[in-house]
């Protein structure tokens, strides 16, 4: 008995050993045959996925909207050509160089590792939109009392003194000083203004010999000061580019976001308004530019070491200055945009306009203009709404803002010296492009119960739904220009995309105006000519 249990127990064994002995070698032949097997070609990045998004959709027309006239005669004021460079492009499709700071040379590390393939072509359709004749319509030469600030004659008690031509185009003046001097009733800044390159050079790369904080406003601000009595507002990186706004936070609650402040200034350039003063993108050693140079004590009292050594502060403010909402460097490293300050204001006062389509900024009561559809009546009868250029010129900022989905426009300024008759300042935009997955209808109620647009808006809107003008690839090229885009494109590719989505939604409200006022007879109410208006003051 017992030797037949150790017979069967040994054919147990070496039952066991072979199979212990086959699964590895059946083991050893898988990895084997793994291991020598190509690689698969990489998927296409995201990145690549999403750009195909942004395309203007080629089938996009809508009724009417064919390609304005390209014959028109390209003339400047004689402003434009005094400031013009040698080679007539000042600022569309040019690149601003930048040299000598740490922070430039740390951004540059980043060059061309978001490049693309379409990128030159980007360029060239910026290019093509700028050269445009609806970008270079002639307007009329600015009369003395329609600058906003008058440059004084040369007084013989400074005969002792350099001999320096005080006059508006002078070489000699400093950038932000040249800028003032080129504001106008009409625009903060010509189309093609030789002093943005040099502007955005001291934004980006001068030294900063002081920053304190700006009073006032919800969120941290802080007004940096240049060697050369230059001045621009301080706004730092508080969120990542391709975060989204939560939905359960509300417009009055949300963040006021750097790149969001670049990207307006780009719009409003592409959208062909001008009332935005420039804005760059800059990596600002939060140490050595701020901490080091900063006279507010306030401010000073607010810095501290992260645990794991980022150098950050938050100041003192309404909202998200807290050491839970602190503003951090990568370790000293902030991104931040710089917009170059206004005139001062006992030079050049402003005033502050409530809009007739404020919000409630209440959790739970309505504006008027949500429950009444014919508010709009009641608008264009009150002063200065009745009369002039007031109400397009709100709907122009309306449109603004409903591309980079803009819940945020309370109040808007215009310059006190030119009274009723001028441009609305398209100023604080740091809630913009919080969303890209979702429109916001509500922004485009003026619109919608107004029907009331200019000609000159109107036709560069259909020009920028072309594919060869195509909004979106625009946008990024322009972007592409600003120092930070080195670091990361300041819009992700859902953003930019959202603007050719909410470009066709502004045609077609607008379309459908057309169509509601022609019922009536009155076609021509919905569209302002001010073109004719431009070639008419520019031939007299």
């Amino acid at each position: 008995m017992s030797w037949r249990m150790r017979r069967r127990s040994r054919t147990i064994c070496l039952s066991l050993a072979f199979v212990t002995i086959f699964l590895h070698l059946l083991l050893a032949l898988v990895f084997f045959s793994i291991h020598h097997l190509p690689c698969d070609a990489p998927l296409p990045p995201r990145t690549h996925v999403l750009r195909d998004l942004a395309q203007c959709n080629t089938s996009m027309r809508v009724r009417g909207n064919s390609e304005p006239p390209t014959d028109s005669i390209q003339r400047h004021t004689p402003y434009e050509e005094s400031k013009k460079e040698p080679n007539g492009n000042a600022l569309p499709g040019k690149i601003f160089p930048l040299k000598g700071s740490k922070s430039t040379q740390t951004m540059q590390k980043g060059a061309g590792q978001y490049g693309n393939e379409s990128g030159d072509s980007d360029l060239l359709k910026l290019k093509a939109l700028f050269d445009h004749p609806l970008y270079n319509v002639p307007g009329p030469v600015v009369p003395e009392d329609d600058w906003l600030l008058k440059v004084k004659p040369k007084s013989d008690t400074l005969d002792r003194y350099e001999d320096t031509q005080w006059n508006r185009s002078s070489d000699s003046h400093p950038p932000w000083l040249r800028f003032h001097l080129g504001i106008s009733r009409w625009e903060l800044y010509p189309h093609r203004a030789p002093t943005m390159e040099p502007l955005i050079q001291q934004l980006t790369a001068h030294p900063i010999v002081s920053a304190v904080q700006k009073s006032g406003g919800t969120q941290l601000k802080l007004v940096m000061s240049f060697p050369n009595y230059g001045q621009a507002l301080f706004k730092p990186k508080k969120q990542e580019r391709d975060e989204e706004t939560n939905y359960n936070l509300y417009y009055f609650s949300d963040y006021e976001r750097h790149n969001a402040e670049i990207a307006a200034f780009h719009l409003d350039r592409i959208l062909g308004y001008r009332r935005i003063p420039p804005v760059a993108g800059r990596l600002v050693d939060v140490v050595k530019e701020i901490k080091d140079v900063t006279t507010d004590r306030k401010l000073a009292k607010t810095f501290f070491n992260s645990p794991v050594g980022n150098v950050c502060f938050y100041g003192q403010c309404s909202y998200y200055c807290s050491t839970e909402h602190a503003i951090c460097g990568q370790p000293r490293d902030l991104e931040a945009s710089l917009a170059v300050m206004l005139p001062d204001l006992s030079l050049a006062t402003r005033r502050t306009w409530r809009s007739p389509w404020r919000r409630s900024y209440s959790r739970s009561k309505r504006a008027k203009w949500e429950t009444d559809p014919n508010y709009c009546t009641t608008v264009k009868k009150t002063p200065p709404y009745d009369k002039g250029t007031r109400l397009v010129d709100f709907m122009d900022m309306v449109i603004l803002d409903f591309l980079m989905s803009n819940m945020d426009r309370h109040h808007y300024e215009t310059f006190e010296k030119f009274g009723n008759n001028t441009f609305l300042l398209h100023l604080d935009n740091g809630r913009a492009f919080g969303r890209h997955s979702k429109d916001e209808p509500s922004i485009l109620a003026p619109l919608e119960q107004c029907c009331r647009i200019r000609h000159s808006t109107w036709q560069r809107l259909r020009l920028l739904s072309l594919p060869q003008y195509c909004i979106s690839d625009v946008m990024r090229a322009s972007l592409s220009q600003d120092p930070l885009h080195k670091v990361a494109p300041l819009l992700s590719e859902p953003h930019l995309a959202a603007l050719s989505r909410r470009l066709k939604t502004v045609l077609e409200i607008v379309t459908r105006c057309q169509e509601r006022q022609k019922k009536d007879g009155r076609a021509e109410d919905v569209i302002y000519d001010d073109l004719a208006y431009l070639k008419q003051s520019a031939e007299q």
